[in-house]
């Protein structure tokens, strides 16, 4: 059976319901994350239901559990899972407008080890934050989109000002290594513009906003191992049209000319693995978002490889 759009916004209206005192996301957020499941990734309707609803739900189903003091307190470069309730010191960034009734605050947050999203819910009842200015947050649940993790603040959340001024690190790192894949979603793609979002378009269709006309980007996500370790590197256009020497118009040329996208990544593809790369960029959760990369020797970088290798 075929679901449509009035389908799956029942269902997200249902969920909601039956969970509006746990679930800390409205019913848009709900029918999105249902529509990337079961539209995007062809996964039935009940399975849908059941991971949005483990989704959002946090570890022991009941918020009130984690307000026990037994949380482990932890550095914003160090959150790596989803679902866990953590303490955390911060500074805020920057404060963004809020896109739904639902959001109180929205923001970014950061630590010496980098910096976060950040969600306050409308209905958590909290006191506002101040940009600049320093917080310890007891109780707060991580949660992940996309490979991106992000804070959430409900209803259970302390907020205690402090009194020391907390420095942001940029998460600054350099690797160097050998690319060994390209994962899907590389190459010629294209974004939502909807309302200034700018998620990465699924066969046409966006997760919040459905099908769009959407706007062409170039982009790589590729994998660096440097013999020891494996990096998630995501190359903006800027770092990709360096990185291959393909700008974003001749992208677009070539697939018109082939009538399928597919073909820039292939070029790619042929064009960039196997081969040595010094990169430097910033950690965001788990991805390297690549400033610049440079290729190396392959036969320097692999003796250098090596080395370091056995000297482990």
């Amino acid at each position: 059976m075929v679901l449509t759009m009035i389908d799956l916004r029942k269902q997200a209206e249902e969920l909601h319901d039956r969970h509006s005192d746990t679930f800390q996301i409205g019913i848009e957020e709900i029918e999105a994350q249902l529509r990337t499941l079961v539209e995007g990734y062809s996964v039935p309707l009940d399975e849908a239901i059941r991971s949005v609803v483990n989704r959002n739900i946090p570890e022991n189903n009941n918020p009130t559990t984690s307000t026990n003091n037994s949380n482990s307190q932890i550095k914003v470069g160090d959150i790596n899972s989803s679902g866990q309730w953590v303490d955390i010191q911060i500074k805020i960034v920057d404060l963004w407008d809020p896109t739904s009734d639902s959001i109180d605050q929205v923001g970014l947050v950061g630590d010496e080890t980098g910096t976060i999203k950040f969600t306050k819910w409308a209905k958590s009842n909290l006191p506002k934050l101040e940009a600049n200015e320093n917080y310890f947050l007891k109780n707060v649940v991580t949660d992940e989109w996309n490979g991106r993790f992000s804070i959430k603040l409900n209803r259970t959340t302390i907020i205690e000002p402090l009194n020391q001024d907390i420095e942001i690190g940029d998460g600054s790192t350099t690797v160097e290594g050998v690319l060994v894949d390209l994962q899907s979603g590389s190459g010629l793609i294209k974004r939502c513009t909807m309302d200034s979002c700018t998620r990465v378009l699924l066969n046409g269709s966006c997760a919040e906003h459905g099908e769009v006309e959407g706007k062409y980007d170039l982009r790589l996500k590729g994998v660096i191992d440097d013999g020891i370790n494996v990096f998630e590197v995501i190359f903006n256009e800027q770092t990709t049209e360096s990185l291959t020497g393909i700008s974003l118009a001749e992208a677009e040329s070539m697939a018109t000319e082939a009538v399928d996208t597919g073909v820039v990544l292939t070029k790619m593809r042929n064009m960039l693995l196997g081969k040595y790369y010094k990169i430097q960029g910033s950690k965001f959760s788990r991805y390297l978002i690549a400033n610049e990369a440079k290729p190396l020797s392959d036969s320097l970088d692999a003796e250098a490889i090596l080395i370091q290798a056995r000297s482990i």
